[in-house]
């Protein structure tokens, strides 16, 4: 893999812990994504989600309001909107309004997912499913709203005209990567909790990459679930608490994310089940030379252009933390690349 500089983001889905409020969450939200902008991350990304009391992320948009009101230089943006849930024309105006009110710093990442459940998706939009087949067809909506070509257009979103959002396409399969590459938009996989098909759809975006005004080269962006501390042992034991709510994700169990415990026989058990030890196989857990180690592999493996952290930790004081010491590791490995001259 050729050496290069290698952007390190934020994805916040907003999850509330044990004994906390949405409220008190959402605020947790803005202090993280100032600490991020102070540790010079790229971007924080908001995801959605439905019909979930545990997670504050559901309207993606005024959270990125809140955050770019309350930060000065960090990107903002959505990881993503799940454009099926949603009129094109709406979210053009939406984004095209956060596009004036905070200028170069909006992010649009699409993604065509529910973020829920079925029943909950068909009472956002009772044509959800075709919606989702007509993906390519909605994001190609979205591109015409923003572009100037659309002021004589009988429907238009003219808040949006000529504005600056780059849009992202997201992808847990590869289904979504052909699409990438087809429209040359920056492509970013959810491998922080579908791994399976990481390294495939990496490849085939690459290999089916076409030169757009957008982009003249590949731009690959991956989720990894981040967990460092200062000692291995203190990271295990706040792994912990992502290991039990990936186990309550598949049993249907919806809590509050609880406080970490140490690792014992049971927790081992549960994290070496085949399903959970895929979906976390993008986890980086443990001191700062464990884990930059771990990232130097996965960058070797994958070569993409930015790693998305996500940090769903029970205490917002380890969340901080390890913010912090993600953007040192990064600073660190950028810091060996050679230097053009």
């Amino acid at each position: 893999m050729d050496q290069k500089n290698v952007e390190y983001s934020l994805l916040e889905l907003a999850l509330v812990s044990q004994g906390n409020s949405i409220g008190q969450t959402l605020k947790n939200s803005v202090a993280l994504a100032q600490v991020a902008e102070a540790a010079n991350y790229r971007r924080i990304w908001f995801a959605e989600h439905h019909n979930s009391e545990n997670i504050g992320s559901s309207a993606t948009s005024l959270l990125m309001g809140l955050v770019a009101e309350n930060t000065t230089s960090i990107r903002v943006g959505s990881g993503g909107i799940m454009l099926p849930n949603h009129s094109p024309l709406i979210i053009a105006e939406q984004f095209g309004t956060l596009a004036h009110l905070y200028p170069g710093r909006i992010d649009m990442g699409l993604g065509r997912a529910p973020g829920t459940d079925p029943q909950t998706a068909t009472a956002i939009r009772s044509d959800f499913m075709e919606a989702a087949h007509s993906f390519p067809r909605e994001v190609a909506k979205i591109q015409q709203y923003f572009s100037l070509d659309n002021q004589m257009a009988k429907v238009r979103a003219p808040i949006a005209e000529g504005t600056d959002v780059p849009i992202y396409i997201l992808g847990s399969s590869t289904d979504s990567s052909h699409l990438a590459a087809a429209m040359g938009l920056p492509y970013a996989f959810a491998s922080h909790f579908a791994t399976t098909h990481l390294h495939n759809a990496l490849r085939i975006y690459k290999q089916e990459f076409q030169r757009s005004d957008v982009l003249d080269r590949p731009y690959t962006m991956a989720g990894a679930n981040i967990v460092v501390a200062d000692t291995d042992a203190e990271a295990e034991r706040q792994f912990t608490t992502l290991i039990k709510m990936f186990v309550g994700v598949l049993t249907g169990s919806r809590s509050p994310l609880p406080p970490p415990t140490e690792m014992d026989q049971e927790l081992l058990t549960m994290l070496n089940h085949p399903t959970i030890n895929q979906m976390l196989r993008c986890s980086f857990v443990g001191s700062k030379e464990t884990v930059k180690k771990k990232i130097e592999e996965f960058l070797e493996q994958t070569g993409v252009d930015e790693i998305i952290a996500v940090i769903n930790l029970y205490d917002h004081r380890d969340r901080v933390r390890t913010v912090q010491l993600f953007a040192e590791i990064m600073d660190e490995i950028n810091a060996q690349v050679p230097k053009e001259f």
